[in-house]
């Protein structure tokens, strides 16, 4: 059991498994994103090494993450190995589902039990705007087949961007009345060198609600209350599905977060908004024995912040979104 300093139990590890992505979304990267040179990566048998770490460490849950994780080469062996390292239990995978309806059952098939799929409007126009490159159609049939080879639940992720989808947010959370589905909308956090215009644009989880309440009718609180991960649920009258707000700035739920983030680059990074990060790449490749590269990695989790600092203008600027991993 791998604990911090206030005692959390720090068994969930997000895993980056590239910088690189084939949309350049507005709240995520610029659209001349300047990506680092593979080999400043993790390489297959690396981050093989580091999972057994993490595992004997007490680490069972992982997410696989980006920039987008399903243009990683040799994804599908990548997460068959992950998926065979003892002690793993839940593996799932944050994807913008561009790929998802040539990859969905190869990687089921591999191993990889659940997809979150990023979808932050129904317009088309509207969502070609917000990723700049990408199809709608594309998300929309990978997200189909991903229900259909047993990717499940599936979760879908929105992230509200005022001015560019605010008012989407309605028809999103109506998908949740014919599919037994969780929409979940994401307020917008700020990092590196677009945190000025994430600043700006933040819708808060009160002003989605009202919204999807005048059009839709109440919403009703699930599992009294209690996160679902990062989200509280509601459900819509005779709705199948979930709506989920994850609320990381106006309602932070920081003092139950059990997370970390292995980036790309092989940095363990203990909070998303805080730049605090401890490099094991580098180690590993000069040598360092099991448990010094475990050492390296129970100093971390013991020196986990309690939360993010956005409350006192803290924001994290040596990396945007998509070199750490959604």
């Amino acid at each position: 059991m791998a604990l911090d300093r206030f005692g959390r139990d720090i068994h969930y590890l997000r895993i980056s498994l590239t910088d690189r992505c084939n949309l350049r979304c507005i709240y995520c990267m610029p659209e001349d994103m300047k990506f680092r040179p593979r080999v400043e990566l993790m390489q297959d048998a690396e981050l093989l090494t580091l999972m057994r770490l993490f595992t004997a460490l007490g680490f069972h849950k992982f997410r696989l993450t980006g920039g987008e994780p399903t243009v990683r080469a040799n994804i599908v062996e990548v997460v068959r190995g992950i998926a065979q390292t003892p002690g793993v239990r839940s593996l799932s995978m944050t994807t913008n589902g561009v790929l998802l309806k040539q990859l969905a059952r190869p990687l089921k098939a591999a191993g990889l039990q659940r997809v979150n799929v990023s979808i932050d409007s129904l317009d088309p126009e509207k969502f070609k705007r917000l990723t700049r490159w990408g199809s709608l159609e594309d998300v929309w049939d990978g997200l189909l087949e991903a229900e259909r080879v047993g990717l499940r639940p599936l979760k879908l992720n929105a992230v509200v961007v005022r001015g560019y989808n605010e008012a989407d947010v309605v028809d999103l959370a109506a998908l949740t009345r014919d599919h037994p589905w969780q929409m979940r909308f994401i307020e917008m956090m700020p990092f590196g060198e677009v945190a000025g215009f994430q600043q700006a644009q933040v819708v808060t989880e009160h002003e989605m609600r009202e919204r999807i309440e005048a059009a839709l009718g109440p919403l009703e609180s699930v599992n009294g209350g209690q996160l679902d991960g990062e989200a509280r649920l509601f459900r819509l009258r005779a709705g199948q599905g979930d709506v989920g707000f994850i609320s990381s700035v106006s309602e932070p739920f920081c003092a139950s977060c059990t997370r970390a983030r292995l980036t790309a680059d092989g940095k363990l990074r203990m909070c998303l908004l805080r730049e605090y990060e401890v490099d094991l790449l580098t180690p590993l490749r000069a040598g360092a024995s099991q448990d010094e590269l475990k050492g390296l990695i129970e100093q971390a989790v013991y020196r986990k912040p309690w939360g993010h600092g956005l409350a006192q203008n803290v924001i994290p600027m040596n990396r945007v979104m998509s070199e750490i991993g959604g």
